[in-house]
């Protein structure tokens, strides 16, 4: 046979220990309180304990299963309706079990089990709701902590992005004016080209003025002619009307041997 989880074995076998329970539980639930040994009682008092909290539901289902163990309907119905409620502000401990004299005959230790129905005094409650305001409060301390923290991480946040922004556009001016500077400081270095005589300057876009044809170029000192091998590739710095204007002015012809 399986051995039992909890002490002794009572009775011959599961199915009479099951039996013997069932019985002192209808017993206790009847009469609130019963005298049996200390090997029962100890087997009993998790049984009925677990009874109560079905008990205390109140529902069909929890009412099936305590119809299981107890057969007696209208000591069920005692449980349900008068025992439970008694019941409702305890969190466990609904039986106690007190030590009597031994039984006379075989000397078995007896005891006397009952059921505590007693409410819970003045200032067993308070302390209770006094504990559970306390909890509530820790929470309440632990949520309002991290929602502070929260709040603190989200501002070093910004803090950092608006730092992080300003550095860029600080950034973006300092390249600018060097940006600036240097494009000013290109403009200075660039010498002013003095027009020969008999030139002309080239227009924004780089075209000849109206009736200049021929190209001049100030670092070779040559001249290119329309006819000429280099006349498309050369950018003229200014420009002649003619190759005579350009020879007066000290050109000499691009190409040529002289």
């Amino acid at each position: 046979m399986p051995t039992p989880t909890k002490g002794p074995r009572v009775g011959g076998g599961p199915a009479h220990e099951r039996l013997i329970l069932a019985n002192l539980a209808t017993s206790l639930f009847e009469h609130d309180r019963i005298t049996t040994t200390e090997a029962k009682a100890k087997r009993l008092r998790p049984l009925a304990e677990r009874l109560i909290t079905f008990a205390k539901r109140g529902d069909l289902s929890a009412r099936r299963r305590v119809l299981t163990v107890v057969r007696d309907k209208g000591v069920v119905h005692r449980l349900f309706a008068e025992i439970a409620p008694d019941m409702a502000q305890r969190q466990g401990g609904y039986t106690r079990i007190t030590k009597i004299g031994p039984r006379k005959g075989d000397n078995a230790p007896m005891v006397v089990v009952e059921l505590v129905r007693e409410p819970l005094s003045a200032k067993k409650a308070t302390v209770k709701e006094a504990e559970s305001a306390t909890k509530r409060a820790a929470k309440q301390g632990e949520a309002k902590k991290a929602a502070a923290a929260t709040k603190a991480a989200e501002k070093d946040k910004k803090a950092e992005e608006a730092e992080d922004l300003t550095l860029t556009e600080a950034s973006d001016e300092v390249e600018s004016t060097d940006s600036d500077a240097t494009e000013a400081a290109s403009l200075a270095d660039t010498p002013d080209i003095e027009l020969p005589e008999g030139a002309a300057p080239a227009n924004e876009d780089g075209s000849a003025p109206e009736g200049y044809t021929v190209k001049g170029n100030a670092s070779s000192g040559l001249y290119h002619e329309p006819d000429g091998q280099w006349y498309e590739q050369t950018q003229a710095e200014f420009w002649f009307k003619s190759a005579e204007d350009a020879e007066a002015a000290g050109f000499k012809k691009a190409g040529s041997s002289d």
